[in-house]
């Protein structure tokens, strides 16, 4: 059996009719009748009784109540195709680091969603060396993260730099300086993240080019959590300035010289594998225009619910 045919069949039940079913679907009659002589070749029953009025055989009544269904189902099948090829529809599965995930990405979906309401997104979170794992193993299409260690295999798109500033209390001798260097940071406390994170490894690294070492450290696994540890007098921080501004209560947020330019970040996926859905280009197109716009301010109490998101500290 195939829809054409079944189609035919319900337009005739309908109409009690070849003729007027002819008319209605634009057949000529002789391809009517070929219609109903495949459908009941395929069925190997009688589907239909002519007389002077059309009658339905047991075979025919029971095709005819489940055909709706049938039919119901093919026309929505049709329209989610149509939907997945015009990237109206489908599902994509993006692996973010932070801050990005936090307090750059809700105001680029939500009106993405509000544009694409069909479109499913899956946001995993986690920090570089565990998102390009995940993007290894096809857990993710697409990964905003930092500049990877190696591009081999990968594309990697630079988008924005994340700047980075030193949080300190407001009572801390280096907030009243004119200007901090990183060798202001020797023997400091410092409140840093793992030792997996991008962002420490930035800090180290120049430390040790710039002559902020030795310092002591105070190992933080959130970064989000850091300014909270600042604001408690625990010690210094450096962090992006897109998590500290305006800077929390107590704290001041100021520039270190000599600190090059933050870190890099952008789009990273694979070279080649899967093919990616238009819904999934669409939302990479959305992303590369938000992402290089500088940030607008996100009303908390005014932000949507996205019921399609589902996220995974790590």
């Amino acid at each position: 059996m195939d829809i054409r045919t079944i189609k035919t069949f319900q337009t005739i039940v309908k109409h009690g009719s070849f003729q007027r079913a002819a008319d209605e679907l634009q057949y000529s009659q002789s391809t009517i009748t070929m219609h109903i002589q495949k459908l009941e070749t395929d069925v190997g029953l009688k589907l239909l009784e002519r007389g002077k009025k059309l009658r339905l055989t047991e075979a025919g009544r029971l095709l005819n109540q489940k055909a709706d269904v049938l039919l119901k189902d093919y026309d929505h099948l049709n329209s989610s195709m149509a939907e997945l090829v015009q990237g109206e529809a489908g599902v994509v599965r993006l692996g973010v680091m932070e801050p990005t995930a936090s307090y750059r990405l809700p105001a680029i979906i939500g009106p993405f969603l509000q544009q694409y309401p069909k479109v499913q997104i899956s946001i995993q979170i986690g920090n570089t060396t565990v998102l390009h794992q995940m993007l290894e193993e096809d857990q993710v299409d697409w990964v905003i993260c930092t500049t990877p260690d190696t591009g081999i295999g990968h594309l990697f798109e630079p988008l924005f730099v994340e700047k980075l500033g030193l949080l300190m209390p407001d009572s801390h001798p280096l907030a009243v300086k004119e200007a901090i260097y990183l060798r202001d940071l020797q023997n400091e406390n410092l409140l840093v993240t793992t030792n997996v994170c991008p962002f420490r490894r930035k800090l180290e690294s120049s430390l040790l080019e710039k002559g902020g070492s030795p310092y002591n450290g105070m190992e933080i696994g959130n970064m989000a959590a850091l300014k909270f540890y600042v604001q408690a007098s625990f010690g210094l921080a450096v962090v992006p300035y897109i998590t500290a501004v305006p800077a929390p209560a107590g704290t001041v947020l100021r520039e270190i010289e000599d600190l090059d330019s933050g870190l890099v970040t952008g789009l990273l996926r694979k070279e080649s594998g899967a093919v990616l859905s238009s819904a999934s280009i669409k939302l990479i197109e959305c992303l590369r225009e938000g992402l290089t716009k500088p940030l607008q301010p996100i009303d908390s109490a005014a932000s949507p619910i996205f019921p399609s998101i589902s996220s995974r500290n790590v």
